[in-house]
């Protein structure tokens, strides 16, 4: 396996010393790793951060007024969405007037919004490759894991195999954390899932090893190293708070046990928890394609003001009443976006931050939710250290194919293609 492949463990000052370190090394104690951040003592002529490619899928849309400005270009007047992300207005472009051909109606287009395939729904279909796994395939194991699949709420994914078999999304911020850093044998990963649980820190078992590699860096990479750290904590935290009750079994009553909605229905908390972990798989180069879907199966949103089930305010009607709770929803998962790639920013990468290196694309498989219309996607492209260019147009009753949007990205994380499924060419701006 290619896991197998990873020796260089830090475990005594012959594996600190730094010609022995590079971007997969990891701290250790009894037998769970942790991963650390590209640093300085990698050395000069280590190579340069790799491009990475980040999918963010709402299934239930944006409302349109609400998301897309009323002028082109860059000097576009920010629309009630985009205001919310006013920091980053540098950072990302806005783009109306792309969607896949053939997506037909209802909410089949979810299955194919990565993979482009034609006439979901329909007898016989057969999805074909998301953009998320051919990329992987691309890279092939470069990283830990080739690709993950993240999910706000239950297993459904984008993401799809060359034969178009699904790729089952985690929806557990927990069992990700565990994924990504409790690597050991099953009874110490158990064990340390207890300290996670009990409020303790992966970090608080790591002694002299941390100190050790703190004390063999310079201090710029001692201040990357703390900031790291403590963002470790921050996720552990979350998690112990969030996750704990996640392993616990239920009490048996005699009367029904009613569904903990309390739970389930806290979309802005999922979401947030997830984009928390975002940077901490890019820092640790876990993974370098990830997609995400925003998606919300369970009651009333935990939210403010919000009275009514997500999918049901998102067929409106026009009414006004249930558009003020929609935008409630929606502003809610925008300011997570905005959190995600202020995060993004804040943690630097070999002179760079990680929105430079991370293609980041926040969008929906459909234009207009409350009439299943997939024609128009909403769609935010940031960072990746490209020129961004405000808001584009493209014509909305004659849309250009989105994996013209794809291929682009692809071409930036340095593939050599000119094509993916029902692409046209590549998008230019």
């Amino acid at each position: 396996m290619p896991w197998c492949k990873v020796r260089c463990f830090a475990t005594s000052d012959k594996a600190m010393n730094t010609r022995n370190l590079n971007r997969r090394t990891f701290l250790r104690n009894s037998g769970v790793s942790l991963a650390i951040p590209w640093l300085e003592v990698f050395g000069k002529s280590a190579e340069a951060p790799p491009k990475r490619a980040l999918f963010i899928c709402n299934t239930l849309g944006f409302y349109p007024p609400a998301f897309y400005p009323a002028n082109p270009g860059v000097n576009y007047e920010a629309s009630d969405y985009l205001s919310l992300l006013k920091e980053h207005r540098d950072d990302l472009t806005v783009f109306s007037g792309l969607s896949h051909p053939d997506q037909g109606g209802e909410h089949q287009c979810e299955m194919t919004w990565l993979s482009a395939a034609r006439n979901p729904g329909r007898d016989g279909f057969q999805n074909s490759m998301s953009v998320d796994q051919y990329a992987s395939g691309k890279l092939g194991y470069t990283t830990r894991f080739p690709s993950l699949s993240l999910s706000s709420d239950g297993a459904m994914s984008q993401s799809y195999t060359e034969n178009g078999v699904m790729i089952p999304a985690m929806d557990r911020p927990s069992e990700i954390f565990s994924k990504l850093f409790l690597q050991g044998k099953p009874h110490q990963v158990a064990r340390e899932k207890e300290k996670l649980r009990d409020g303790r820190s992966i970090l608080d078992s790591l002694g002299d090893q941390r100190s050790r590699i703190l004390r063999k860096s310079s201090s710029s990479d001692q201040e990357r190293l703390e900031a790291y750290f403590e963002a470790v904590r921050e996720a552990e935290r979350n998690l112990s708070e969030a996750g704990a009750w996640m392993d616990r079994p239920k009490p048996s009553v005699k009367s029904p046990v009613p569904e903990d909605i309390a739970d389930k229905a806290d979309l802005v908390g999922r979401i947030e928890l997830l984009f928390q972990l975002v940077p901490l798989i890019i820092q640790t180069d876990s993974s370098r394609v990830i997609s995400i879907v925003i998606q919300n199966n369970h009651g009333i949103p935990l939210i403010n003001g919000v009275a009514a089930e997500h999918h049901n305010l998102s067929h409106h009607g026009r009414d006004p009443k249930k558009i003020a709770q929609l935008f409630k929803i929606e502003s809610a998962i925008m300011g997570c976006f905005g959190n995600l790639l202020h995060r993004m920013k804040e943690h630097q990468e070999a002179g760079a931050n990680l929105l430079d290196q991370t293609l980041t694309l926040l969008g929906s498989n459909l234009g207009n939710a409350a009439a299943h219309d997939p024609r128009n996607n909403p769609i935010i492209l940031a960072g990746g250290g490209l020129k961004h260019s405000g808001y584009v147009t493209h014509n909305r009753n004659d849309n250009t194919p989105l994996g013209n949007l794809f291929v682009r990205m692809l071409q930036e994380m340095g593939m050599e293609t000119d094509a993916f499924s029902t692409s046209s060419g590549v998008l230019r701006w």
